[in-house]
């Protein structure tokens, strides 16, 4: 132990940082944090993984810092907290990165007609070398931001043990029926070559305004009714914000309640006389009213109005089971039943034309409406004898050559076909065009209207989704998928979630809630490479079977094995033990694709079982990791079962994780534990830059962590982020913030330290010396340890309910305020004394509470910081026993210290202090010079009470020489204002009057207005109430006083000087200066000096008057009035030489 406190050059958060952590290093402190605590209560966290194929952001030095400050909180609150870090390896994001560097598509993966051919084994080992790629960049940014999670033992989602922990998850879906394989429209991303699941659909910014091209077109009737033959051609007109669909109608929708009309008008285009049928109620969207009833003979082409009239009303019903001509007859139907129209109750007349176009094979509302009609899709057959739709995963029209010539040769007009045959129907899926190239929209739509069948075009602005990672629009198309039936637990996913504390509330709620109530069945597989294969194996004839275990797998190839399916066991070639669960056991094999494809299992009909080629989503990797990261339930089954670690106590991710971790661990802890995943959620916000646009490269705004936390260290970073905004707030990240907090909070918190450690060592203060009793503490020092135990109990609470930010800036606004500006400056003196006596000792014991327990406070927050602070504190003491402050435990409120009514009786003196001080800048009067009086209205007895209580206190931190309390109304002018915002929306027009009577009021008036806290009169013969609430009343300036109000709290500064004031202000500025040179000339606190003063009238009047104020204070021996070469200095607003000797 040293008895001299460490002093230090200058604030260095950064050097701090690099110090810390290899003090950390050096006593192991991460691994102690959890030693130590072995037995205690466990504190569950779940560490969302991270993709390491990516470099981290200053938005994952949020999150971190959230989830950081509550595991080091609850440690120092006695719990043990496992903190396993993890790494999510499979998925999107790792494939389209390969792909990217190789420069192949998905079409070149397992295609050895591709030039650029590659093997989904060398693929799948490319992907197992990229995802880990940027794992020193993590584990640099881990470091450095000081955020503890054990990065040597994390999960990998692509670790076998991993993997048989989500094939047993599945095996317990798929027993309870939860499981299963349909053939449904589903979103799905050409560019990724994959179906999405609907909450991948519904991330964040995946859903975009874009501008297509749109088209009404006509629809020829085969059997129109009577009335619709009299002019024209008659046709149903139907509304498409996708014009490549109409090469797959085969049905027209409309809704039976809804009124549609029959109108003889023009074609605009053709100028062909037609006669229409579209809803009535969109009549507007198409004609001009001016047309309506016009004379159709007299209409020319081109004219600007089109003649319209309506000749029949029908119901949407009476329209069901008429004909149509096929719009692009390119694909005939191979059933009956097409092109008539059909019902349905999703029809709408918010726009288009109240009549749906129906491509079955490209919307699920569509498949489902035309299916309940018997109504067969447009569909082509590929060369392996397969049904398609007339659209390949690429996102193109197939190709004739791609198809069954038997099949083109009956149902395909070549020669139409063609014209359109690989097209994309989204420019965005060629890489060789832009969006300012035509569309395939466009194509189709400008010859429709060539052939006259197009009744409008136009750009329309829609919401359309995209792909969460390839930024690219997706498609709804038809596609074999394995689901999970997660909407048969909706009820119970609902009803848990009302038991979990969201953070904030409304995500719970709102977001997330609202997601539950409107759930859908989870499409599970993907149509990918590199994943967690789908442990599902099928016959010819639909028999199948889900894998659950590699004990489970070993035994069944064993049998396929006796039956002659496969040649060996690959798993035994390859040494893997069933029943071994040791890592080296596990790394004999490899559960990815190709290897698991290779093995074939027997039925009990005893025929060859593959299994279905589809990976399962990534999402469900990272919702399986609760149980997966201990390989559960063939180890540390007890750990889930008996509930040690499960569900976890608290998470933290960002918003975008809504609908995707967090749902995913939620449905599945419910679907198979009946349970909630987590107890606690922060749901935060984005990191925006300072103007509130989101980070980007492309744009240059992206802020890099590693500089950041470099140049103002990871302290101010954290706390900056913690305290600027809550959490689930939208963060604007602006580095001149980070740089203010390092400058006003850990500047005076350095500052304050620094005061302290000089003192004590020049006293030899080490708090050895023998405690003085806190009730024989002068009142500023018990007042400002009841503010430390009224803060302890504030950030306790505030950290115990997951508001991070309220306890962050409580403790900011205590350092601060309380402790610096008020404490420590109110009681410089007392450490200047040249005794220890019991007042200067309980000084030196009550500071070093303060700076030890707000370490301790601090210590979740900034932890660098923190830990310094505490080190240089204890051992210096001994008190802390501990080598990091992360060893301690987190501050405990004495009630015994509490004091309301002296903390109230302080903070009058506080606020007195702060309006005073702001009324001298208003006239410019420092507070060296001294002033006469103040006067305050005490408002009741309480009020005078309690600043009667601090009355000297205000005088000497204000400098003035009394503080009056004045009655009634002769001394200061009260003025009513009325908040004419509040009050006109309670009075209404009564309002100028009520304005009226308020100016009109007398001070005695206003005085009894303020006692009873309301005022009762009549106007325009009716009672009102006005309440205090309703206005705010000050206190207007008089002759030589300056007034300011603030609540119900008025202060009159009189600001006329007289000589004698002016030269105690005098002598106050000379010892400023004196105090500056002494400095300046190097010498200690404690030498004792001479003064010489050049002469000035105004100066030697201060002298005279002051000489023994002045030599007190400046440790003088003597102080002259004559000339001498010393030091220029400025005295506001005139110069004088001042020369400082030692004596």
């Amino acid at each position: 132990m040293s008895n001299k406190f460490a002093e230090h050059k200058g604030l260095d958060l950064t050097a701090t940082n690099k110090s810390v952590l290899e003090e950390w290093s050096k006593n192991d402190v991460f691994r102690k944090s959890v030693t130590e605590r072995e037995g205690c209560p466990q504190f569950v966290f779940f560490e969302g993984p991270p993709s390491a194929n990516g470099h981290p952001g200053i938005h994952h030095v949020l999150a971190r810092a959230i989830k950081d400050t509550f595991n080091r909180y609850k440690t120092m609150k006695g719990y043990q907290v496992h903190r396993k870090a993890g790494w999510d390896t499979h998925g999107l994001p790792v494939e389209l990165g390969v792909e990217k560097e190789l420069g192949i598509t998905k079409a070149d993966i397992d295609n050895k007609e591709s030039d650029k051919y590659i093997s989904v084994e060398d693929y799948n080992k490319k992907c197992r070398e990229n995802v880990m790629k940027f794992t020193a960049e993590w584990r640099d940014l881990t470091e450095k931001m000081g955020y503890w999670v054990d990065l040597d033992h994390p999960y990998i989602t692509y670790d076998n043990k991993y993997i048989e922990t989500l094939w047993w998850l599945l095996k317990q879906l798929y027993d309870k029926g939860l499981l299963y394989k349909g053939y449904t429209i589903q979103p799905y991303s050409p560019a990724a070559g994959t179906g999405l699941s609907s909450h991948e659909l519904n991330q964040p910014g995946c859903y975009r305004d874009v501008k297509d091209t749109t088209a009404t077109v006509q629809f020829l009737m085969k059997d129109p009714k009577p009335e619709m033959t009299g002019w024209g051609k008659p046709y149903f007109l139907a509304w498409t914000t996708t014009p490549w669909t109409l090469a797959a109608n085969s049905a027209l929708c409309v809704g039976p309640n809804i009124d549609y009309v029959a109108v003889q008008t023009y074609n605009p285009y053709s100028g062909e006389p037609v006669t229409v049928v579209l809803a009535e109620v969109l009549l507007s969207s198409y004609f001009s009213p001016e047309g309506n009833g016009a004379d159709l003979a007299s209409y020319k082409k081109g004219d600007k109005v089109i003649p319209y009239n309506i000749i029949a009303h029908y119901k949407g019903t009476e329209l069901v089971g008429m004909h149509y001509e096929q719009l692009l007859p390119m694909i005939s139907p191979m059933e009956d039943g097409a092109f008539r129209v059909i019902q349905g109750d999703y029809v709408t007349t918010e726009d288009g034309t109240g009549i749906v176009h129906i491509a079955p094979n490209f919307g699920a509302d569509d498949a489902l409406v035309a299916k309940k009609a018997g109504v067969p899709p447009i569909v082509l057959v590929d060369k392996k004898g397969n049904q398609r739709p007339v659209v390949d995963l690429s996102g193109k029209y197939y190709v004739v050559d791609d198809l069954d010539e038997a099949f083109v040769n009956k149902y395909v007009n070549v020669d139409l076909w063609n014209k359109y045959a690989g097209r994309y129907v989204k420019n965005a899926y060629d890489e060789t065009l832009t969006d300012k190239d035509e569309t395939l929209d466009i194509t189709i739509c400008m010859d429709l209207k060539a052939r006259g069948m197009a009744f409008k075009i136009e750009k329309h602005v829609h919401n359309y989704p995209h792909c969460w990672r390839t930024d690219k629009p997706i498609l709804y198309y038809p596609l074999d998928s394995w689901f999970i039936r997660s909407t048969a637990c909706k009820d119970r996913m609902v009803e848990l979630n009302k038991t979990i504390n969201w953070k904030p509330e409304s995500t719970g709620t709102g977001r997330f809630g609202n997601w539950l109530e409107n759930l859908n069945d989870w499409n599970l597989s993907r149509s990918r490479f590199w994943g967690t294969p789908l442990p599902v194996w099928r016959d010819e004839d639909g028999n199948e079977t889900c894998i659950g275990s590699l004990q489970q797998l070993y035994d069944e190839i064993e049998n396929s094995v006796a039956a002659g399916l496969m040649p060996s066991n690959p798993l035994k070639d390859n040494g893997f033990v069933p029943g071994d669960y040791s890592q080296e056991n596990y790394d004999k094999i490899d559960l990815h694709r190709p290897y698991v494809d290779n093995i074939i299992l027997c039925s009990k009909a005893g025929k060859p079982m593959k299994r279905e080629t589809d990976l399962i989503d990534v999402w469900f990797d990272s919702g399986s990791m609760p149980y997966a990261q201990i390989h559960y339930p063939f180890e540390n089954a007890d750990a889930v079962d008996k509930r040690t670690a499960f569900p976890a106590d608290f998470i933290n991710e960002g918003v975008d994780q809504t609908r995707g971790w967090f749902f995913t661990l939620h449905a599945i802890a419910t679907m198979v534990f009946d349970s909630v995943a987590f107890k606690n959620v922060i749901s935060s916000g984005l990191v925006l830059d300072a103007k509130g646009n989101k980070m980007s490269k492309r744009l240059g705004n992206a802020v890099d962590p590693f500089d950041t936390i470099e140049k103002y260290g990871a302290d101010a970073v954290r706390f900056y982020m913690l305290t600027n905004s809550s959490p689930w707030d939208n963060l604007k990240f602006d580095p001149n913030g980070v740089d203010e907090v390092r400058r006003k909070f850990f500047g005076t918190l350095y500052n304050t330290y620094s005061f302290f450690s000089l003192y004590a060592n020049v006293d030899g203060f080490d708090y050895s010396q023998e405690e003085v009793p806190v009730s024989e503490r002068p009142e500023i020092d018990r007042w400002i340890l009841s503010e430390l135990n009224t803060l302890i109990k504030g950030v306790d609470g505030a950290l115990a309910d997951y508001e991070p930010t309220k306890a962050g800036r409580l403790i900011d606004t205590f350092v601060n305020d309380d402790l610096s500006n008020w404490y420590v400056r109110l009681n410089r003196k007392r450490f200047w004394g040249k005794e220890m006596d019991k007042d200067k000792l309980s000084a030196y014991e009550t500071l070093y509470t303060c700076l030890e327990t707000v370490a301790r406070l601090l210590a979740p927050f900034s932890p660098f910081y923190a830990d310094q602070l505490y080190m240089d504190l204890t051992k210096a003491t001994g008190r802390g026993n501990k080598v990091s402050v992360h060893l301690d435990k987190f501050p405990e409120a004495d009630e015994s210290l509490l004091d309301s009514d002296l903390e109230a009786r302080m903070k009058m003196a506080q606020k007195i202090t702060s309006m005073v001080l702001a009324l001298r800048r208003k006239v410019n009067i420092k507070v060296r010079q001294p002033l006469q009086c103040i006067m305050i209205p005490a408002v009741d007895d309480v009020q005078k009470r309690h600043i009667e209580a601090v009355k000297g206190l205000i005088e000497n931190e204000v400098n003035v020489k009394e503080l009056k309390f004045v009655e009634g109304s002769d001394v200061l002018v009260k003025k009513v204002k009325c908040n004419f915002r509040t009050m006109g929306k309670k009075f209404g027009k009564l309002m100028k009057s009520i304005a009226a009577r308020m100016d009109a009021l007398e001070q005695a008036d206003i005085v009894a207005f303020e006692k009873a806290g309301q005022i009762q009169f009549d106007v325009d013969g009716q009672g009102v109430t006005v309440e205090l609430s309703d206005v705010e009343i000050i206190n207007e300036d008089i002759p030589g006083w300056l007034v300011s109000n603030d609540g119900n709290l008025t202060v009159a500064l009189e600001v006329e000087l007289n000589d004698e004031l002016r030269n105690e202000g005098m002598a106050r500025e000379l010892i400023n200066r004196i105090q500056n040179l002494r400095k300046e000339c190097g010498l200690e606190i404690t030498d004792r000096v001479n003064v010489t003063i050049s002469p000035d009238d105004r100066v030697a009047s201060a002298v005279d008057a002051f000489a023994g104020y002045i030599k007190g204070q400046v440790l003088a021996d003597s102080i002259v009035i004559a000339e001498n070469g010393g030091h220029e200095v400025d005295l506001d607003g005139f110069n004088v030489f001042i020369d400082v000797t030692k004596a």
